[in-house]
């Protein structure tokens, strides 16, 4: 994901005089948060190229779409933002809120494993003042962590994960009259799924995977990112650190035992690629859920 701060979103109420950013933080895998306060605005969003979840947590009865004046949110109210959607919207009185961004990608990632669906195939539904207690919850958990800690910003991504796969089970559907062209059958996408998940520990290369699908490397690597939303290595790199993270909550093998379990070459490599995902290393992971 492109940096917080070049988020549409993000930027259209940063730039506002009205608004005030109360906490932010890139949470890696795609995802970043932001907490709001604002009163008396006005703002439009203009497709932006990322997914934007958003929580009333104070206010907001003054708050609606221009297009829809009659209909207005309150605590705990939800909004589901797809990128490139437009929406326009008035703030009357004070509000605060809590948004959760994250990329094509991610979604993508999540509709392949998560849903068993190619990404295209799929959209996420708009939203505007939502009810989902749930998901609230796990809103005003989140803002109650302290995002800037090592070990409060993973359990942050963890709570992060499980609000993107709520979304992605509760609030996606089939895009109407789509014809594609192009990319992996069903089966093919069920085969690479399995044998990546099955070979984690292994070298794979992209030859490998080709030959699944009885195609060129060239093919197969532009015909994967179509199906895949993102290219192969970054799937399987992606895979390997959702594998991790479950070794790291739930067993206590040695970081060197997981890193050779998930593919990597070494423990310091692999701690390398944790850190850059999730703004955390792996010993501070583990020991955020042994608290």
């Amino acid at each position: 994901m492109p940096a917080l701060e070049t988020l549409q979103v993000f930027q259209a109420l940063n730039r506002s005089p009205n608004a005030r950013l109360e906490h932010s933080a890139e949470l890696g895998d795609g995802m970043a948060a932001a907490l709001w306060s604002n009163h008396h605005d006005a703002q439009d969003y203009e497709a932006p190229g990322h997914h934007t979840l958003s929580c009333y947590i104070a206010g907001g009865t003054g708050t609606f779409r221009r297009e829809q004046p009659d209909t207005k949110g309150s605590p705990d109210k939800l909004c589901i933002l797809p990128a490139e959607h437009q929406s326009a919207w008035v703030i009357n009185g004070e509000i605060r809120l809590a948004h959760l961004y994250f990329s094509p990608e991610q979604f993508a990632l999540g509709c392949v494993t998560l849903l068993d669906r190619e990404p295209r195939e799929l959209q996420l539904q708009e939203s505007t003042f939502l009810e989902d207690p749930v998901q609230a919850r796990r809103f005003r958990q989140l803002i109650e962590l302290n995002w800037d800690e090592p070990g409060e910003r993973l359990l942050t991504s963890s709570l992060a994960h499980e609000m993107l796969s709520h979304t992605l089970l509760s609030q996606v559907g089939l895009r109407q009259g789509l014809r594609l062209k192009g990319g992996l059958a069903a089966h093919q996408r069920r085969q690479l799924v399995e044998y990546i998940d099955h070979r984690l520990a292994e070298p794979i290369s992209l030859g490998q995977l080709a030959g699944l699908c009885a195609l060129s490397e060239y093919h197969f690597a532009r015909m994967f990112r179509e199906s895949f939303g993102l290219p192969p290595h970054q799937y399987l790199l992606a895979r390997r650190l959702t594998h991790a993270r479950h070794l790291l909550r739930s067993t206590s093998q040695p970081l060197g035992e997981i890193a050779l379990a998930c593919g990597f070459a070494s423990a310091s490599h692999f701690t390398h690629r944790f850190r850059q995902a999730m703004k955390g290393t792996p010993g501070e992971y583990r020991q955020a859920f042994l608290r």
